[in-house]
Order: C-alpha cells, then sequence, then structure tokens
C-alpha cells in the first residue's frame, strides 16, 4: 500500500519526482509556509533544516484530487463512490501493543515543552503565534467507548499548553458534557499521519462513528491502533507524533486571530484550553503541518463534504450524477450539482437539497450532465449561456451561514442557487453544443513534423 504511512507515502511521492527536499535552512516564523504555499498543488514540501531543530518540516501531501485518489488506490471518478463506501461501511480497528507501534519508539512524560521538541510554525502575518494545523483531535464517548476524530486550530500558548477552537460539533458536545460534570475530557492530538486517516477524519457523520474505522475502509484492512499512556484514547500505531492531553472544564483563555480557509483571519476570543500529559513519537519523527488555504486545506475539508452532498442530493434528485465543492469557493461556499435532468423543477429541488445539507454552502450551480464540474470555464459557460435569473435564479435571505465568511451578519446572510439546465422541451438546435468531428483523435504531433 503505498499510503499506508506517512513515511511510504513521502516515498512514493519522492519517486513520481511529486516531494520537493529543501535543504536549504529554514525559519518557522513565514518561511515554511510561504515556500509551500509557493509549492502549493505541484509538489509535497519537505524542509530538512530548521533553524533550531533537528526535526524535519513536510507539508503539502495531497494538494491535488489526483493525489487523493491515488492514496486511496482509485482514480478522481472513483474518490467520491470509495469514500462513501467507506462511511457506510467502517471497518474496525487493530489494536496493537506498545512494541508493535513506531510512535510509542520515544515517551515523555516529564518536562513537556512542546516548542522546544517540535518546529511548530506560524504561518500568516496576523497569526497569534505558534499553530498545530494538522493534527488529528481524538476523544472518547465515556458512555459509548467510540471516539470522536477531527481536526482543530492549536495555538501554543504555554509549555504544555494549547489554545482550541472547538466548534459546535460531536467534540464540543462530549467536552459540554464533561465540563457540565466538572471533569475534563480526555483527548488525544496525532501529528503525522497516512492521507486516508487524515482524510477519514473529516467525515460527515452521525454522532458515536468512529473516523479511525472509516480509515480502515478506506485502506481495505483494519488501522493498526495503540492505546495511550495518559489517557484513555487508542491513536494510529504508526503516527508520527502523538499529544496527550485533556481539555480543562471551566477554563478559557485567549486565541486567535488565525488565518483560515476563506483566506481571512479567524477572530479573537477565549477558547478552550488542552493541557499536554504526555507526549509520544516515533524516532526521528517527522512534524507535519497544513498551509491555511492552500489546496491541501481545502480539499482535504472538500472531498468528505462532496460524499455527504452527493448522498443529500440523491435523496432529493436520484439522477444526480456528481457534484463539486470549488476551490474558488473554499471548498466550503461553492457547490456545482451535476443531475440527468427528466422532470422541470428538479433542478431547483437540487439547489435546496445542497444548501440543506450544510450551512457553509452559500452558492449552489446545477448543470446537466454534459457540463464537465471539475472545470470552471464549462461551469461559467452553462451560467452565461443556459441561465435566465427571472426564471433560473433561487434567492433565500436571512439563512445561517458560515461565520468566517466576513460578509455575513455574523453567520446569517443570503443564498443563491442557479439553474443552469436545459428546459426540456427546447428546440432540438437551440442548445446543441458545436463540435468538430475527429478533434478528439487527432494527434497534433501528427502535424508538426
Amino acid at each position: 500500500m503505498r499510503a499506508k504511512t506517512l513515511r511510504t507515502w513521502l516515498e512514493y511521492l519522492q519517486s513520481t519526482d511529486r516531494l520537493a527536499v529543501i535543504e536549504k535552512q529554514v525559519h518557522l516564523e513565514y518561511e515554511i509556509a510561504a515556500v509551500a504555499k509557493k509549492l502549493d498543488g505541484r509538489k509535497a514540501a519537505y524542509f530538512t533544516r530548521v533553524e533550531d531543530y533537528r526535526v524535519p518540516v513536510v507539508s503539502g501531501i495531497c494538494s491535488t484530487r489526483e493525489q487523493f485518489a491515488e492514496a486511496l488506490e482509485t482514480d478522481q471518478f472513483g474518490l467520491i463512490p470509495k469514500f462513501t463506501d467507506a462511511v457506510n461501511s467502517p471497518l474496525p480497528c487493530r489494536q496493537v501493543q506498545n512494541g508493535e507501534a513506531p510512535v510509542k519508539e520515544n515517551i515523555v512524560l516529564k518536562e513537556i515543552d512542546l516548542m522546544r521538541m517540535f518546529p511548530i510554525p506560524v504561518h500568516h502575518e496576523k497569526d497569534s503565534g505558534n499553530y498545530i494545523t494538522a493534527g488529528l483531535f481524538i476523544v472518547r464517548d465515556p458512555v459509548t467507548r467510540k471516539q470522536n476524530v477531527s481536526i482543530h486550530r492549536l495555538q501554543v500558548s504555554g509549555k504544555n499548553r494549547l489554545g482550541a477552537l472547538l466548534l459546535p460539533r460531536h467534540t464540543f458536545h462530549l467536552y459540554k458534557q464533561a465540563e457540565e460534570a466538572g471533569r475534563p475530557l480526555e483527548c488525544a492530538i496525532v501529528i503525522g499521519v497516512d492521507p486516508a486517516t487524515l482524510l477519514a477524519s473529516q467525515a460527515s457523520t452521525p454522532f458515536g462513528v468512529d473516523e479511525l474505522e472509516i480509515a480502515g475502509a478506506l485502506r481495505n484492512e483494519p488501522l493498526e491502533v495503540v492505546r495511550c499512556e495518559t489517557v484513555d484514547i487508542d491513536v494510529p500505531a504508526f503516527a508520527e507524533i502523538v499529544l496527550e492531553g485533556r481539555i480543562l472544564p471551566h477554563v478559557r483563555e485567549p486565541e486567535g486571530p488565525f488565518g483560515e480557509f476563506p483566506k481571512y483571519y479567524g477572530p479573537k476570543s477565549d477558547k478552550e484550553v488542552v493541557e499536554i500529559t504526555a507526549v509520544t513519537h516515533r524516532n526521528n519523527p517527522i512534524f507535519y503541518t497544513i498551509v491555511p488555504a492552500a489546496y491541501e486545506h481545502l480539499l482535504l475539508g472538500g472531498i468528505p463534504r462532496e460524499a455527504s452532498l452527493f448522498q443529500t442530493v440523491r435523496q432529493t434528485v436520484p439522477s444526480v450524477k456528481a457534484v463539486h465543492m470549488s476551490s474558488g469557493g473554499t471548498c466550503r461556499y461553492h457547490a456545482i450539482v451535476s443531475i440527468s435532468k427528466r422532470n422541470e423543477g428538479e433542478a431547483k429541488n437540487a439547489i435546496l437539497a445542497a444548501l440543506a445539507n450544510s450551512f457553509d454552502i452559500k452558492h449552489v450551480v446545477v448543470v446537466d450532465e454534459d457540463v464537465d464540474i471539475y472545470d470552471m470555464e464549462e461551469v461559467e459557460w452553462a451560467i452565461a449561456t443556459r441561465f435566465q435569473a427571472e426564471r433560473d435564479l433561487v434567492v433565500i435571505h436571512g439563512a445561517q451561514g458560515s461565520k468566517l465568511d466576513p460578509s455575513t451578519n455574523e453567520g446569517v446572510g443570503s443564498k443563491l442557487g442557479f439553474d443552469c439546465t436545459v428546459p426540456l422541451n427546447s428546440e432540438p438546435m437551440r442548445y446543441l453544443r458545436i463540435r468538430i468531428p475527429q478533434y478528439d483523435e487527432i494527434k497534433l504531433e501528427d502535424y508538426l513534423k
């Protein structure tokens, strides 16, 4: 398996000339993020010499849809079906002992100093400090024993202290239950895993589904996990680094601002606090960081959302062919939906279903299946030639949206739907696309010898 671990995936990228090994010494503050951003969408960046550290840093390990597909051993068209199947058929993990888990090669229980141990970067000009951006945040439901996996931005606020932005989802729900009982919530932060496990962490699932089991289904084999040293959490055995800790009850400290996926800053406010109780890591660990708003960040959130969106739209419009959360819409705000229209009005139903799928979705474009939804020039052409606002526009005001969208009023704003499908009763020639016979078969090199 080319993506069994972070290390095997990096070896694969290097063998296919998609890993830039940077031997020039770099600074934590801005330089790592700047170089990785320059390579965004082309190559992963592997920094061997970070000033004052012996630990290397890597970023951009999956910055195209094709790379995520390769990691899942499928192609671009099989990516969403495979992810959907894994969400619907999770595979239980396989427990291993410490001796079988490389992440236990080093165990630190005392004198924890995160900034001394690991090269945690500063990414943007106005960021409030050093941030862990690619840590899988794992907590356990004490009643069901099921774990929940997610990713949260984590600001280093002390030697063994992190400020965490916990959005009102599953982790936050478990934390509030613990806080109301006056106890901390145990957690583990996992840094440096394979792309399948990384992608699984972002699955949109009902409460009580363990995303590590989805990772196993994506890999077609159980994910090997090992129990933490100081908390009752199971973590991927081949991870590079694990930070064990607990979210403190009734404690809030300033966190932010921080550059987020919409390419604006999330504001400063008082947030939950994680106290680190232990650190385990592999020999010669690799620190993995995600540059916010880079393709890797956007796709990591967008691909699982596409799987959820497809399922939602299919319940209303069974003839849906594909969906795409575009990078220009930050893989959150813009949805393009392809349908095989059989009845008038289906496109508008698809719009309403898409908007209901996630409060993040702001604009929906529905097109016929002859339009390539991954080619934004094609999508724009459909808007230009198949859309009339008088009959094809859906407008909803006062809807819940993303609070990170600065154009909203504290997250409340307007949403639009564009029905860009061809009317079923149109004259045959009216919307017939022009075509040059033999175009696809001709090889240009035969004519330029």
